[in-house]
């Protein structure tokens, strides 16, 4: 009877201490409040046992495990007033409780009453709560009816083996293993998600079935031979026939686990079947593309991230979820994250066959997505650049050109005017007129030149380079020797291609000749891959990185204009810059 007593002290405190947690937690607090008196109850239970107070004891004991816990579960997580069924069953489970209290005598009847109660009431929320809820009650539900079919199968091997079921081991075990209730509804309001619990739930279940299939197997077995035989079976006999029976248990695990998760998740699609199905279902849209494989997989959960970003998701959110890399050969170019579903500790083979099949797919999406995004960007560059040129254009004929043409067309009207009354005012104003016509044409001549250098059309794109390096001098008065060496002939170039590379390559000698100590440069043109690749090397002496200004972030400019790419890179004998620039026409 001490070992009992000690084991109601441990369940009293384990008890009170839980009440309290759970109270804290804010979460739940009509469940923590009755958990915390019914612990206490059990403690003040234990100490009138030990003061020999034989009127209290009784009493508390009842209050504790009638009335006080069995309310604790019913309110558990969420007390639901306003439901009818709810409502119902609360007020049937304290009247129940207070009954076995006031009429001891009914004990044994209420307490069916009051578990049948707490049964449905967990069944009922559990249907209508939340995720939050049901996780709760996944918890509560799973180490409350763990302890008691536990506690009940002690029994029954207790009394197949001869002993008395109120005995002190009965008694012991029983109250031991109900610590677990308490705890168990403290994880599933303050840490719900600290391991799969619906993963749990499915193998309880499965091992609860086996256990209650093999021993129902063996007993019936031996109880027809003993009748058959008219006699009891010896040791021997026994053991060969469990041992025979235990090449069952594997086969009736999977064959259950089946029936369990088709039970409560529905029936899990054929591999193959749902290969063959998102492959024709995937397409341009991600989202689209997510909806299919949630739904050929029954999966509660799925999404696409891009470095570390999420790009698309289709389903609810789980704790739980498996991560698998997008790859195009050695590229990365995302993942897929998809929540497992209920009951599973883990993404199921043949599924994560499913999703490597299609993961190829998904990355082909995702690179096109990134694709079309990077074409767009450069659309919207290109439109851009030519708006700022026309804008270019607009300023300088509005300001430059336009007051030049307005001040020529004044001249000539007052020329005519003084031509016969003062000659040599009107030869005056003609001077004056040649020299705003001269000043016009040179703007003219500037702003063609903006638009296309004359000297390509002239001379084409490596005698213009040669021609304008042939005049660069430092700014020592030195001449730059500068020599354009090309790999093969050039075949025609587009006109943006041309202009850009012309560009950058004039820009590039002039930041030789402004900022580098150099006598020398080379210009390197050749045509590649569909592209043309250009360098131009000096022998300038480098103190330190360059430090990229005006002159590189506009060489850079030109050429990703044109879809191309430019490096600038100051090396130990010198610098270098390198440009290549797609052999496709932007105009």
């Amino acid at each position: 009877m001490n070992a009992t007593l000690g084991a109601a002290a441990v369940l009293g405190v384990v008890t009170a201490v839980s009440g309290w947690l759970i109270w804290q937690s804010a979460r739940s607090r009509a469940s923590g409040a009755a958990l915390f008196l019914g612990g206490a109850l059990l403690l003040i239970g234990c100490a009138s046992s030990l003061l020999d107070l034989n009127s209290v004891t009784p009493t508390a004991f009842r209050l504790a495990g009638a009335l006080v816990l069995p309310v604790a579960v019913v309110v558990y997580p969420r007390p639901s007033w306003r439901d009818p069924l709810s409502f119902v069953l609360m007020t049937l489970v304290g009247a129940a409780g207070a009954l076995s209290v006031v009429w001891p005598d009914s004990f044994e009847p209420m307490g069916y009453v009051i578990v049948s109660a707490l049964l449905v009431q967990a069944w009922w929320s559990f249907e209508r709560g939340d995720a939050e809820v049901r996780r709760a009650l996944t918890w509560s539900s799973l180490a409350w009816i763990g302890a008691g079919l536990v506690t009940g199968f002690l029994s029954f091997l207790s009394e197949s083996a001869g002993a008395s079921t109120n005995g002190l081991d009965s008694d012991l075990v029983g109250t031991a293993l109900l610590v677990v209730g308490p705890v168990a509804m403290v994880i599933g309001v303050v840490r719900p998600d600290l391991v799969d619990v619906r993963g749990l739930v499915t193998r309880s279940v499965v091992a609860a079935t086996v256990l209650i299939t093999y021993i129902a197997a063996a007993v019936g077995i031996a109880s027809t031979i003993e009748a058959i035989r008219g006699l009891p079976l010896e040791v021997t006999p026994t053991i060969v026939m469990c041992a025979a029976l235990a090449f069952g248990v594997r086969p009736l695990q999977v064959m259950l686990r089946g029936v369990v998760d088709q039970l409560l998740f529905g029936d899990r699609p054929d591999p193959l079947a749902a290969a063959t199905s998102l492959a024709d279902r995937i397409g341009d849209d991600p989202a689209l593309a997510l909806d299919a494989i949630r739904e050929s997989l029954v999966l509660p959960y799925a999404s696409l991230r891009v470095g570390g970003e999420l790009l698309a998701a289709s389903g609810s959110e789980v704790t739980h979820t498996r991560v698998l890399p997008l790859r195009l050969g050695e590229d990365a170019v995302g993942e897929i994250v998809v929540g497992l579903r209920a009951g599973d500790l883990g993404l199921a083979a043949a599924d994560e066959d499913v999703l490597r099949i299609v993961a190829p797919l998904l990355a082909q999406t995702l690179r096109a997505r990134a694709m079309s995004r990077d074409l767009q960007r450069s659309r919207e560059a290109v439109v851009t650049a030519v708006e700022d040129e026309r804008r270019r254009l607009r300023r300088d004929l509005h300001d430059g050109l336009g007051p030049t043409l307005s001040g020529v067309a004044f001249a000539t009207d007052a020329a005519r005017n003084q031509l016969r009354s003062n000659p040599d005012k009107a030869d005056e104003l003609l001077v004056l007129l040649r020299a705003e016509t001269a000043g016009a044409i040179t703007e003219i001549r500037r702003l063609v030149e903006g638009l296309r250098p004359p000297a390509l059309d002239e001379l084409g794109l490596v005698a213009a380079v040669q021609q304008h390096a042939s005049n660069l001098h430092s700014a020592a008065g030195t001449p730059l020797a500068v020599s354009v060496e090309v790999q093969a002939a050039l075949p025609p170039l587009p006109a943006a291609t041309e202009v850009a590379a012309y560009r950058i390559i004039i820009e590039a000698l002039t930041n030789v000749v402004r900022h580098a100590e150099a006598t020398r440069a080379v210009v390197e043109l050749a045509v590649a891959e569909d592209a043309l690749a250009l360098s131009v090397r000096d022998d300038g002496r480098t103190r330190g990185d360059w430090t990229p200004g005006v002159g590189i972030a506009s060489m850079r400019e030109r050429s990703q204009q044109v879809g191309g790419t430019l490096t600038a890179t100051a090396l130990a004998d010198g610098g270098l810059v390198r440009a290549r620039i797609p052999l496709l026409s932007h105009e």
